[in-house]
């Protein structure tokens, strides 16, 4: 047994889902495609992968990285990992080599964990990774890459026994390593700019910041015994994870959902079809749905307007990454009244912050609130949370200074393998508290709740104004013409950068740019209202559903060079 150092020791994520599967072992766990996991069928493959990892020699502390689409082996694989003592390495399906080949190496990743289709790519950067030294294929229907050399993921789980000797040759049960609290969690995270990064976390911080769910005013779980009576006691609710599980939101909705002792429904289909979804939702009874933004929420509303009387059980709508917007909002109350839309507030370095919720929901954040705000934009933050000053001190309440959001107290350990961009991102302030900065810009409203304005790195300077691309984005949204909409600086000889908006339209809408200034100039002020308009097919997105703006940036660039006007442009994409 590890000493247990300190509170936190117990507090692994392995322990913890240990812990819920002896309190609910027959509980329906997991949903995805025809598959259906009670938590003990879940605990059970899991273990049976850990095994393989330790036999196949993957030491405690290493990273196991894990590249596939949702489905059941993702979380399977997830858990396996932690329960081997080893550390699950998040890749995005949607890397090219480059990426893949920076991911793999960066985080020192020792195995791998793939789809046939998504391991092609591999193949390729292979001769990079000195250090990759085992591969798991997961059959997905594709051609099988045999120059990776990799075993088969069905048949290594199979050749564990959870209970004795595997029968793969090795003697004796394959022991599983204690873990513990102090055990890393890492996630990487694309940003904005740049090759992704590994935010590197402790599994109790990462438990506290943003998987702990609770009512308010319910303590903080004391023992990992807590978290699986609370699970045995609750109601099973049924959520649909939307996000994928390789980004946070998802991967955080779907452990914070298992450890409650509730059931995670998957849509295995490879692009999103909002019938599709709603034919789920529909067939599993699904009574909550996690998705990001209008992108998702859009869609699915429209539909069951067309069909009001698909998805009775389902009361909650809950949105990560980015906010709905009024329209979006106006478009589910007419569906049904009463649904519950809340807005999550959070990142990869700072964990769940908090939330924005409409006056007649209810929700609970990651901590207790220290206020709330009815406001769209506005979010209840935990007590953690604070607006710093440019020397690092928390803005007052009802303060006009915009200021940069942060939390303190149970933050990442820093970015992994990168101490350059680690003192950037996670400052000591004079006092000599850590803060991790979320990236984000914002006030601190009188009544304590955060005002989010948007992204610092993607602030347009223009004349010395600043102008944050999101609060247009919500402005341009609420046009009934206007289906999504993205917003970027482009160069300008006079104001340094000029407020640029890429626009697609509604079905039936027509081009109209005066309109859609004259929409933006009675809710913005001047400088904040497109100088630059272009119209394109499709407003392109990441596979997380967040706004592509590299792909923004580029197009408005193609674009100005080749507009005569300086107000008006038109670029189909």
């Amino acid at each position: 047994m590890r000493p247990h150092a300190s509170p936190d020791t117990p507090f692994s994520l392995a322990n913890l889902m240990a812990a819920v599967t002896d309190a609910v072992p027959e509980r329906i766990a997991l949903v995805a495609g025809p598959r259906r996991l009670t938590y003990r069928a879940l605990d059970d493959r899991s273990t049976r992968l850990a095994r393989h990892l330790v036999s196949a020699g993957v030491r405690p502390g290493e990273n196991v990285a894990i590249l596939s689409f949702n489905r059941a082996e993702w979380v399977e694989s997830f858990l396996g990992v932690l329960r081997a003592g080893a550390v699950p390495v998040n890749v995005n399906y949607r890397y090219v080599a480059g990426e893949l080949r920076h991911v793999l190496s960066d985080s020192h990743a020792v195995a791998l964990i793939a789809e046939d289709s998504l391991a092609r790519t591999v193949t390729a950067v292979l001769p990079d990774l000195p250090r990759l030294r085992h591969v798991l294929l997961l059959e997905d229907g594709s051609e099988r890459e045999a120059s990776l050399g990799g075993a088969d993921y069905e048949d290594a789980l199979a050749a564990q026994d959870t209970d004795g000797p595997g029968s793969d040759g090795v003697e004796g049960p394959v022991r599983l390593p204690e873990t513990s609290g102090e055990d890393h969690y890492l996630l990487y995270t694309g940003g904005t700019t740049g090759y992704p990064k590994g935010v590197l976390w402790r599994q109790a911080d990462i438990f506290r910041a943003a998987v702990e769910r609770r009512a308010p005013g319910t303590p903080r779980a004391r023992t990992p015994q807590d978290v699986a009576d609370r699970a045995a006691a609750c109601f099973p609710q049924r959520m649909l994870v939307l996000g994928p599980l390789m980004h946070a939101a998802g991967q955080w909705n779907a452990l914070s959902m298992l450890l409650c002792g509730k059931r995670v429904v998957l849509s295995t289909d490879r692009s999103f079809r909002p019938d599709r979804v709603l034919e789920l939702v529909h067939r599993e009874g699904v009574h909550a749905v996690q998705l990001v933004g209008d992108a998702m929420a859009r869609p699915l509303a429209r539909h069951l307007l067309t069909e009001p009387d698909l998805c009775p059980e389902l009361t909650s709508v809950r949105s990560g990454g980015t906010p709905l917007t009024p329209a979006v909002r106006g478009l589910w109350r007419a569906w049904r009244e009463d649904v519950a839309l809340a807005d999550a507030y959070g990142g990869s370095e700072t964990g769940v912050c908090g939330s924005a919720t409409a006056p007649d929901t209810k929700d609970s954040a990651a901590e207790e609130p220290v206020t709330a705000s009815a406001d769209r934009r506005s979010f209840t933050m935990g007590g953690s949370i604070s607006v710093l000053d440019g020397s690092l001190r928390p803005l007052p309440p009802g303060s006009a200074e915009v200021g940069r959001i942060a939390r303190t107290g149970r933050i990442p350990l820093g970015y992994y393998n990168d101490p350059i961009a680690t003192a950037r991102t996670f400052p000591t302030d004079p006092e000599g508290r850590r803060w991790a900065l979320s990236g984000d810009y914002g006030t601190r409203a009188a009544d304590g709740s955060i005002v989010l304005l948007g992204r610092g790195s993607v602030v347009i300077n223009t004349a010395g104004e600043k102008v944050y691309p999101e609060e247009v984005e919500a402005v341009l949204k609420a046009h009934p013409s206007v289906e999504d909409v993205i917003v970027v600086p482009s160069p300008d000889e006079t104001l340094g950068q000029r407020v640029t908006a890429l626009v697609s339209l509604a079905r039936d809408a027509a081009p109209d740019e005066d309109a859609l200034r004259s929409h933006c100039r009675i809710r913005l002020a001047g400088f904040k209202v497109p100088r630059t308009v272009h119209f394109v097919d499709r407003v392109r997105r990441t596979a997380v559903g967040k706004q592509d703006y590299r792909w923004a940036a580029s197009v408005a660039g193609q674009t100005t060079e080749s507009t005569a006007s300086p107000l008006s442009g038109s670029a189909r994409s």
